[in-house]
């Protein structure tokens, strides 16, 4: 999106200082910032301040900063704001009136961020589409990802996340969706929030935002998400599996091929699609029947969306299967974890062809009730003839292992390997490992410390 610096004060309340120049879009990483962009800089682990310099050097065309403008030591447009984060949300939302498109808002404990994926992948064969990059979902990245919107982008994708109650609502008063997508409700955050029904509560904060003109695309298969339901004035599209007179986006015939890449029938009010999915997990079946349904909802192509889907690519650490040198299967889905979705992933280990499978399996964090849901898991993948080493945690009630790719021990075809925990675990180093075939003496990650 492009706007004036006097746009971003009058929309922030702040002080403009230099040019009224032309900005196009926004950043909060100095080391990205791409020329004509506004920087903002964040207090986080070190106060973003000291990268404007460094943001001007790579073209920022102009800066928010919470200090006096003519305290900083550098040159170049500033706009004064109390607070830079504030200063960034209520910018987006004042540029989000500008944007006449359709706004597709996406949550869910399980499944945002490839859902996500596959709603881009799929409405960008008819629309031209925008949407979060990586997992740009909270109340930085929301609304950088809307002031980033290209000129001329039709349909707007929206990831949202969540820690606790009223952030959902919030990123909502900036993107102002009219199309809501929730996927799951799991135990993701749920010591935060009081359960897995406070998560219900906070997701579906985004059902209430939608107007009544909008609509709300809900998994039928969850009961908490079908009961959200309740919340809206908005129209109610449901998917799911099974034949309940309510689905209006039915999944029938579900096959998996040798790495657990799925291909179903959908059927749809906007007609019927057969989907090959280029994403292994039969979980994925629902995260993109609600891809396609978006689709339906703004008039898009669905046997393009469909079509498209075949050759989609998820964001990384979500669902990679790759075969390693040593010619063992190697399950990457490192980036996050709880129970519900370490379920799914240890689902699609299980249906892959192997003669011995192994989940090398992380802390779940921020999750209600940790030793019984980490004990739960151990249990669900032994009915799964599926072996499991623990890495940094006793929480599993295993001892866990310093070394995981030492503990695997020598792989080889016909050996399947899930490598699986929260993000930080940082269990993405051992899925390298074994992808490069590295033999190491000694895993080069400290197992986190327990809180």
């Amino acid at each position: 999106m492009r706007f004036r610096a006097s746009d971003v004060a009058a929309a922030t309340g702040g002080r403009l200082t230099g040019p009224d120049v032309l900005i196009d879009g926004a950043s909060f990483d100095s080391r990205s910032t791409q020329p004509g962009q506004l920087f903002v800089p964040l207090m986080a682990e070190r106060d973003g301040h000291e990268f404007i310099g460094g943001a001007l050097a790579r073209g920022a065309a102009a800066y928010l900063t919470s200090r006096p403008a003519a305290g900083e030591p550098t040159s170049g447009t500033a706009i004064e704001v109390p607070d830079t984060l504030r200063a960034l949300m209520a910018l987006a939302a004042a540029q989000r009136l500008r944007f006449e498109g359709p706004v597709i808002g996406i949550t869910g404990s399980v499944g945002k961020t490839s859902t996500k994926d596959l709603a881009w992948a799929a409405l960008a064969a008819s629309r031209s589409t925008w949407a979060n990059e990586r997992s740009f979902n909270n109340e930085q990245g929301l609304p950088t990802t809307v002031l980033n919107t290209p000129e001329g982008t039709e349909v707007l994708v929206l990831e949202m996340g969540m820690r606790g109650h009223g952030e959902i609502a919030e990123l909502c008063r900036v993107g102002r969706p009219t199309i809501g997508v929730v996927t799951r409700v799991a135990e993701a955050h749920s010591d935060r929030v009081g359960g897995i029904d406070g998560v219900a509560r906070a997701k579906g904060e985004l059902i209430e935002s939608l107007p009544a003109t909008g609509v709300a695309i809900l998994n039928h298969d969850d009961i908490r998400v079908r009961t959200m339901a309740q919340r809206s004035a908005a129209t109610v599209v449901f998917y799911g599996e099974g034949t309940h007179p309510d689905l209006q986006v039915r999944i029938s015939d579900v096959r998996l091929d040798d790495i657990a890449r799925p291909t179903f029938h959908l059927h749809t009010p906007w007609g019927s699609a057969e989907v090959h999915l280029g994403v292994s997990g039969r979980h994925m079946v629902h995260n993109a029947a609600a891809a396609l349904a978006c689709v339906g909802a703004v008039g898009g192509d669905l046997a393009a969306g469909a079509a498209a889907l075949a050759d989609v690519g998820l964001t990384a650490m979500r669902m990679e299967v790759r075969r390693a040198p040593s010619g063992a299967t190697i399950l990457n889905d490192s980036y996050n974890a709880n129970p519900t979705s370490m379920r799914a992933a240890l689902d699609a280990l299980a249906d892959l062809p192997a003669s011995r499978r192994v989940a090398v399996l992380g802390l779940m964090a921020e999750i209600a009730d940790p030793e019984h849901e980490h004990r739960t898991i151990v249990e669900y993948a032994r009915g799964h003839h599926i072996d499991v080493l623990a890495y940094g945690t006793e929480l599993y009630g295993i001892t866990p292992v310093a070394d995981p790719v030492a503990a695997l021990g020598s792989l080889a075809r016909g050996d399947a390997v899930l490598v699986k925990g929260s993000r930080v675990v940082g269990l993405e180093r051992v899925a390298a490992a074994l992808l490069c075939d590295s033999q190491v003496d000694e895993f080069d990650v400290a197992p986190p410390r327990q809180e």
